[in-house]
């Protein structure tokens, strides 16, 4: 069905429900941090801003965090039925690491996340702030094992391959593989960019409405602080992963590069424009600036790197999608810093609440940090075609005995399972977005029904609009 391959349609699977799953937990990491901010903020200071912006940007994480609990059980599922042959092989690494995952993150997030959605008035403020911040930490260490996992299967090590079954020897090696560091900075940094872009957002659609109160004001000075110190960070990380990467994967490089092939005596150009053509081993349409790749990547003018015509072609990645997603994250980068910087700019005048062509450019760029997230994922698993380990194992060794058919209608019925699902979870939140802050927030406990009943499940942290209405 499709004209396609039972892998490319396991492989589009995988795709479409880690895209839809990647932007809940980003968000999840974000928000936690921000409302363990707020919450420190009030305790300090004793500003009603800071209480009231915590109870209304947890009721958005409340939801949020159960849309990222559901979409992240269906990603856990797919590795027993889709890819089979990988957890047979590489199971005992991948296997205990989501486990830690699970022991040491996901039950310090739900054994505190009560007490942070509903305890405002049932525990002590210290308590309180306590759990938040262990929700906080919880999403941090979270991402950490999760990124582990999947840093060893870009640079592999500490293993060894007894029997056709990867055998883990050394835990440390394997956990501290050598991109580990560069991708959990560079995702864990993401998250807070893309919360701070999220927020500002938020505040500068109520700027524009004409609504200026001190919470919509405060949130949007906020994000915009964040997205001055966060993003050029986040330039300067990727730098380095891209450093790590061409030590590792050079392959995937090539391929981001658009580089085919070096001149002798000359550096790489930095290709701004082009199509690359897989086929004929070349770029259509080549726009570039002579020797910039190479001052860049290997800080020398003339400095020289594989190019694609390197590896053999059945080792080289799809050229034109990394090609591509990797110009579309490193060009929303450009404008979130851009933002920052103009920001900054209306801040030192003393304007920054009345710009309005800075409040409408603040919420074009709201989804930015979102995709600039899916596109260097994009880059980063596409970029490490054609292994699912680099080096080590295959994609097409990978995926299970299912036939073309049985992929197709699994495919189908998960998109329209998760457009319906995650789509009115997502229009709720951005209604709960919309609604914005107000003085006198309540917290979950006080918006329940029933005061004297604890709520069962995250969801019920969020209030019910149409009964406002």
């Amino acid at each position: 069905m499709f004209g396609l391959t039972a892998l490319e349609l396991a492989r589009i699977q995988f795709g479409f429900t880690i895209s839809f799953h990647i932007i809940f937990p980003a968000i999840t990491i974000g928000l936690a941090s921000y409302l363990a901010v707020l919450e420190g903020l009030w305790l300090w200071k004793k500003d009603t801003v800071y209480r009231d912006l915590y109870h209304f940007w947890s009721k958005i994480f409340a939801v949020n965090f159960a849309m990222g609990v559901v979409s992240g059980l269906v990603m856990a599922y797919q590795f027993g039925t889709n890819w089979s042959y990988f957890s047979s092989f590489a199971g005992s690494v991948t296997g205990p690491l989501l486990a830690y995952e699970v022991l040491t993150a996901f039950f310090l997030e739900a054994g505190f996340l009560g007490v942070m959605l509903f305890g405002w008035h049932r525990v002590g403020p210290g308590l309180h702030f306590f759990a938040t911040v262990m929700v906080a930490i919880g999403t941090l260490i979270s991402a950490t094992w999760i990124l582990a996992s999947n840093s060893w299967m870009q640079t592999p090590q500490g293993i060894e391959i007894i029997n056709d079954v990867v055998v883990p020897v050394n835990w440390f090696e394997v956990i501290f593989n050598p991109s580990f560091p560069y991708r959990l900075a560079h995702m864990v940094t993401a998250a807070f960019l893309a919360t701070a872009l999220f927020v500002g957002a938020s505040g500068a659609w109520h700027l524009l409405k004409g609504d200026n109160n001190p919470r919509v004001c405060k949130m949007f000075s906020m994000a915009m602080w964040m997205l001055l110190v966060v993003a050029p960070l986040q330039a300067f990380i990727g730098d380095q992963h891209g450093l790590n990467t061409l030590k590792h994967q050079p392959a995937k490089i090539a391929a981001m590069e658009g580089h085919w092939e070096n001149t002798p005596g000359e550096g790489v150009p930095l290709i701004l424009f082009a199509w690359p053509d897989q086929a004929a081993e070349k770029n259509h349409f080549e726009i570039a600036i002579p020797n910039l790749s190479s001052l860049i990547l290997t800080h020398s003018l003339d400095g020289q790197f594989p190019g694609l015509k390197a590896f053999a072609p059945e080792d080289r990645p799809p050229v034109a999608v990394v090609f591509w997603t990797f110009r579309i994250m490193v060009g929303l980068g450009l404008l979130m810093i851009t933002l920052g910087l103009w920001a900054v700019w209306r801040r030192w005048r003393g304007t920054l609440y009345e710009g309005r062509w800075l409040h409408r450019f603040a919420l074009v760029m709201g989804p930015t940090g979102l995709i600039a997230i899916l596109a260097g994922w994009y880059t980063t698993e596409i970029g490490r075609q054609p292994w699912v380990i680099y080096g080590v194992m295959r994609t097409k060794d990978a995926v299970s005995d299912h036939s073309a058919l049985t992929m197709s209608v699994m495919l189908i019925v998960f998109i329209i399972a998760y457009f319906f699902v995650f789509g009115i979870g997502t229009s709720y939140m951005l209604k709960l977005v919309g609604k914005g802050p107000e003085a006198g927030e309540e917290d979950p406990a006080t918006d329940n029904d029933d005061p004297g009943q604890s709520p069962a499940r995250p969801l019920s942290a969020a209030p019910d609009l149409n009964k406002e209405a």
